[in-house]
């Protein structure tokens, strides 16, 4: 997508006015903070670390936009797009790409929310286009300043005039909690807050763009649907033809398209951007990244993750039940978690009723001396039952090793994994076996019952936020891909830390091994290094290039 937009929820909100002696009491999505990235049609400025709570609207999470991770990896073209402006002891401004780029006569608006009764007690209404917000919270004394990112939120004027507005919306990829509600809040908020009354739905995902009848959303026919599961509108994998779906969308007089959908349905977003602004359309793109994995970067955490890690404890509840009941019990539980073993870990903290959990990030093996197999025996000896969580993408190593695999993907280009619990089941059943040493496992895989379920109270509430957010920034005249960060930000898919304290936390939990080697541990930490290394502005002076260099040798990953 194109542009970051930070938003920090309220005890950030708190301290920031506090700071700035403002004492604004504005809503979460007005505390909005924002930073900046390349124009959408190049490959942009990679993702910079971030130590605070915050939302972030962001179009660099993806792969083909990691170009300008660092100096020596800058072409000359990408630099020529990025958009970086420099101050006083080591300001660095990383700023937000907008309409105005492409089209610099549009003309603007005031906001509607400025007679909006909802906001009648609001002291200050809409950011002030100088704020600014700084990467990292935690500094030390002789700290740059460094890179800070353009606040987001209501912007005094908007770039869309109520009556022209024709918004659509879209939903791709699998099932997620809260799709619903971020249709709803999408429908109820363009209402509401902007009195916008073309809303149209997509129906089945990308291809629904031109392959269908487009479905008109008014806030009486969504005002019941967050408290069902799955999406109204339906949604599906692949099907994207960028220029079938751009050439509907002009046809159709589309203006602003809000596109839920995780990794692959976010690329498609960007790639629709750019073809956007290739043909001068006056288009806003908002992307809602939608995966019950958590596994986008940039963002910590996406919607419809606590639901998921929630309801996995129900099911880790059920197979503690089966394991305790039985001699020699084992509930062996498989969770959502392709490349990042978010939903597991969790859950697994959640519960504590866990002995193992497994996850993609930290490699395992299963026979010899400290062995998966023989931590399995010992704990039986001692406790008489066992719980094991393990991610779905965790071990796929070592089924390779023992099951001819084949490169198949599915609709949306993953690759289609082979089953490790069933895997996981059959070599611990072999292996008591061979010991001859009596023992039950129960395996259970409750993956659609968690996706098909409706988001919990926090995940609604966190909904509202982005839909929210998004919003704004598309009336604002940004496209962007909008998210929350807490702790920090990588320019790769979102992943556990095994280096960090939250996986050392779950080890001290489930008292397991870590089953990691030397090597495996030095090569976690450098890649987290390379991970963490801010950005390097090929554009900048010698004094900007000096404060990053600072800030990356100064900076703390902010967490507690």
């Amino acid at each position: 997508m194109a542009s970051h937009i930070i938003l920090p929820p309220d005890d950030a909100d708190g301290e920031h006015r506090r700071e700035d002696g403002e004492g604004e009491e504005e809503e979460h999505e007005e505390e909005a903070q924002g930073g900046g990235a390349a124009p959408p049609e190049q490959a942009a400025k990679a993702a910079l670390p971030f130590s605070a709570m915050c939302v972030r609207i962001s179009r660099d999470s993806y792969p083909n936009l990691r170009a300008l991770r660092n100096a020596s990896s800058v072409s000359l073209a990408d630099a020529a797009y990025v958009k970086i402006s420099e101050g006083d002891f080591g300001y660095v401004l990383d700023d937000v790409p907008h309409l105005t780029d492409y089209l610099p006569d549009i003309p603007t608006y005031p906001n509607p929310l400025q007679d909006h009764p909802a906001y009648s007690t609001v002291k200050q209404y809409f950011v002030n286009e100088d704020d600014t917000v700084p990467q990292k919270v935690v500094v030390q004394k002789n700290s740059r300043r460094g890179v800070h990112f353009r606040r987001a939120g209501p912007r005094q004027r908007v770039y869309f005039d109520t009556d022209e507005v024709k918004a659509c919306i879209v939903t791709c990829g699998g099932l997620c909690p809260g799709l619903n509600t971020v249709i709803r809040e999408l429908v109820c908020g363009l209402s509401h807050m902007y009195n916008v009354s073309k809303i149209f739905g997509i129906q089945n995902g990308y291809k629904g763009f031109y392959s269908s009848n487009y479905l008109p959303l008014t806030p009486n026919s969504v005002n019941d649907i967050h408290k069902k599961g799955g999406t109204v509108l339906g949604t599906s994998r692949g099907g994207h033809d960028t220029k079938k779906i751009v050439d509907n969308i002009q046809d159709r007089g589309i203006n602003q398209v809000y596109i839920i959908g995780g990794d692959g349905t976010q690329k498609g977003a960007y790639e629709i951007f750019k073809e956007i602004r290739k043909r001068g359309l006056k288009v806003s793109v908002a992307g809602v990244p939608k995966t019950i994995d958590n596994d986008i970067a940039i963002i910590d955490k996406s919607f419809g993750f606590d639901t998921a890690v929630e309801e996995a404890q129900r099911a880790i509840d059920s197979a503690h039940v089966e394991a305790c009941s039985a001699e020699n019990g084992i509930g062996l539980v498989k969770l959502m978690g392709r490349y990042s073993g978010f939903i597991a870990m969790y859950a697994t903290l959640a519960s504590r009723d866990v002995d193992c959990c497994l996850i993609p990030e930290s490699p395992f093996y299963m026979d010899g001396e400290g062995g998966l197999l023989q931590y399995i025996e010992r704990r039986l000896k001692e406790n008489k039952h066992m719980v094991i969580v393990v991610a779905e993408g965790a071990g796929q190593d070592l089924i390779a090793k023992s099951i001819a695999t084949s490169d198949q993907q599915d609709a949306s280009g993953n690759k289609l994994l082979l089953d490790i619990g069933l895997w996981l089941t059959h070599k611990i059943k072999d292996y008591f076996k061979s010991k001859k040493m009596e023992m039950t496992i129960k395996y259970i895989d409750p993956t659609y019952m968690i996706r098909a379920i409706p988001s919990n109270a926090s995940d609604n509430v966190y909904c509202t936020l982005l839909a929210h957010s998004a919003i704004h920034g598309a009336m604002a005249g940004y496209s962007f891909t909008v998210g929350m960060v807490n702790v920090r930000v990588t320019s790769t898919r979102n992943k556990v830390r095994i280096t960090d304290r939250m996986w050392a936390r779950l080890l001290s939990s489930t008292n397991q091994p870590s089953f990691l080697s030397q090597k495996d541990i030095d090569e976690a930490s450098e890649a987290d290094r390379l991970a963490n290394r801010p950005p390097l502005p090929t554009v900048t002076s010698h004094r900007a290039a000096e404060s990053f260099e600072q800030s990356a040798s100064t900076s703390s990953n902010g967490e507690i």
